[in-house]
């Protein structure tokens, strides 16, 4: 099985966008991402510079080559980053690295194109590095045929499909169509660094044009041409293009003997073979054991991959803000146990529903800084929060746009008010999660005692600052969370005399510590507690959260 993922990217390169995975984990993937601007412009003219292979390439041309690998394959091998050289056709690209082999080579810079951006990486000239035995799947490397026996990479390079790319950049390219071939890729660049090494050269892993940076290089032009319009590679457009490749579908299964730390069960996932499972294995293998049990350079396959499908989806747009809950019997997420909902809603759909229907979404995620129990009210500014909305159809709104929106969620439910509601991006949610247990909270505690007190009684309770509690795992989440002994501090308390039984703890506290169990002990779990303090026992009957200490989302002028 394979992997590949690629991103369609403006002039001068884009990082990938994002990852769509593929229904049937068997089939490889394959991504990029543009945006069709609704103002129509022309695609830049071709840039003439000069990218050129050089006599340090010429082992790998002639290896590559020999081993059955297309030509753009072999330019990425060779480190050569010019966009313009994998866009000419392919049977050109093939008789240039032909003519190549076949000059004098004493001359440094054979092969030249008139190509567009950035420089090419070159191979560097170091040491030979230590590393293991020449191997091949049965134990012995390959004899590499010598750089001067031009015939033979001449005529062995006439293969139908690519034994790296599986023809990806071969007949997909000329007419249409990516995929990161990560055992395969390996396995060619293992051979290569060997025959480097021999050679007193040096060849990484980084210096290798990813195949799908090539891949978009190609399909850029080609996709603007046809739509006639620019790509915008920083646009939440995705184009999703999934392959298939039943030929070589189980050539990863040899990792997971290798490596069966990385392939664990998943109960949402079809097959244990995940892209990011595969290039775990991948980064773990030695390479000695990598090269007993695949062959290097890889076999040619006899087919070429099949496009299953194309899929168009906007990239995820992010809503962030902050919320009240005013009801004592309202989650935050819903709350289903075994398979049965314990309550009619929750705080993230109150909100979200509307979002959905707004943004026209397929689906969402929500996250918020802390969370309240069901019988907690967050009162104050609120607590802010953040929800992905997967796939929208809608991802433009202006701010009076997003303040109606607010107003809705607002008169839909009395459970809950939000405001500061507003788009950000991605990384701007990481501020939310900044520090949390550095960040304080404070809470309001209705707080009942079995013995009657008096106002002198808790008025000690206001003079202790910077209390440290030792707090075990309560046994109410025990389920859900780890054991452990966490600390946290009490910066301040002041108390509130009701009657004899009752009187009100407001506190100032640090992120993370369990107020309930603070009041009553958890069974002697938390020390010191209230109870503890005033030598009585204390319960809690009621809790707010009066503030959430996060300067995040921005304050909005609604």
């Amino acid at each position: 099985m394979v992997y590949c993922e690629a991103s369609l990217p403006v002039a001068g390169g884009l990082e990938p966008d994002g990852l769509k995975v593929p229904s049937n984990p068997n089939h490889s993937m394959i991504l990029y991402s543009s945006l069709v601007k609704q103002n129509r412009a022309t695609l830049p003219q071709k840039f003439s510079s000069m990218s050129s292979l050089t006599e340090k390439d010429r082992p790998i041309v002639q290896l590559l080559l020999n081993a059955g690998t297309c030509p753009r394959c072999i330019l990425r091998f060779c480190s050569v980053g010019s966009q313009m050289l994998y866009r000419h056709p392919y049977k050109d690209l093939m008789k240039v690295l032909k003519e190549f082999l076949k000059n004098n080579p004493e001359k440094e810079d054979t092969v030249c194109f008139d190509v567009v951006d950035p420089p090419c990486k070159k191979v560097r000239l170091e040491h030979p590095e230590e590393g293991p035995e020449d191997l091949n799947h049965n134990g012995a490397l390959p004899q590499i045929p010598q750089v001067n026996d031009e015939n033979t990479a001449v005529e062995n390079s006439a293969v139908k499909v690519c034994n790296v790319c599986l023809g990806i950049l071969q007949e997909f390219c000329e007419a249409d169509f990516v995929k990161k071939l990560s055992v395969r890729e390996r396995a060619a660049w293992l051979v290569l660094k060997q025959e480097m090494r021999n050679l007193g050269l040096s060849l990484s892993k980084d210096d290798i044009v990813q195949l799908k940076e090539a891949y978009k290089w190609i399909i850029h032009p080609q996709l603007s041409e046809e739509l006639g319009v620019p790509a915008d590679g920083k646009s939440l457009f995705e184009v999703s293009v999934v392959f298939a490749h039943s030929e070589t579908d189980e050539e990863c299964h040899f990792l997971a003997t290798a490596c069966p730390d990385c392939f664990k069960p998943a109960k949402n996932k079809q097959s244990v073979f995940t892209r990011m499972a595969v290039i775990k294995a991948l980064e773990k293998i030695k390479e000695e054991d990598f090269l007993k049990h695949f062959p290097c350079p890889p076999s040619s396959p006899k087919n070429l991959c099949v496009a299953l499908e194309i899929q168009c989806n906007n990239g995820a747009v992010f809503v962030a803000g902050r919320y009240n809950k005013y009801s004592r019997n309202l989650p935050q997420t819903p709350w289903i146990i075994d398979g049965e909902r314990k309550l009619e809603s929750s705080v993230e759909e109150l909100i979200s529903e509307h979002l959905i229907t707004e943004f026209r979404a397929d689906s969402f995620n929500f996250s918020s800084s802390g969370r309240e129990d069901v019988d907690v009210r967050t009162l104050g500014n609120g607590r802010p929060f953040a929800i992905e909305l997967v796939n929208p159809r809608r991802i433009h709104f202006t701010a009076e746009e997003m303040k109606r929106l607010q107003q809705t969620i607002n008169t839909s439910s009395d459970k809950i008010q939000v405001r500061d509601l507003q788009l950000v991006t991605r990384e701007a949610i990481g501020r939310m999660k900044e520090g949390e247990e550095e960040k304080t909270k404070t809470y309001s505690a209705l707080i009942w005692t079995d013995k009657a007190i008096q106002k002198e009684d808790i008025a000690f309770l206001d003079d202790i600052k910077e209390l440290k509690l030792d707090q075990k795992t309560p046994l109410r989440v025990l389920h859900r969370r780890p054991l452990a002994v966490r600390c946290r501090i009490i910066h301040t308390m002041r108390s509130e005399y009701i009657d004899e039984h009752h009187f009100r703890l407001h506190l100032k506290t640090q992120a993370g510590t369990y107020i309930k169990e603070f009041v009553h002990g958890d069974f002697g779990r938390t020390k010191p507690n209230i109870g503890s303090l005033l030598n009585r026992t204390a319960d809690i009957l009621e809790l707010d959260v009066e503030s959430v200490d996060v300067d995040w989302p921005p304050t909005l002028d609604n």
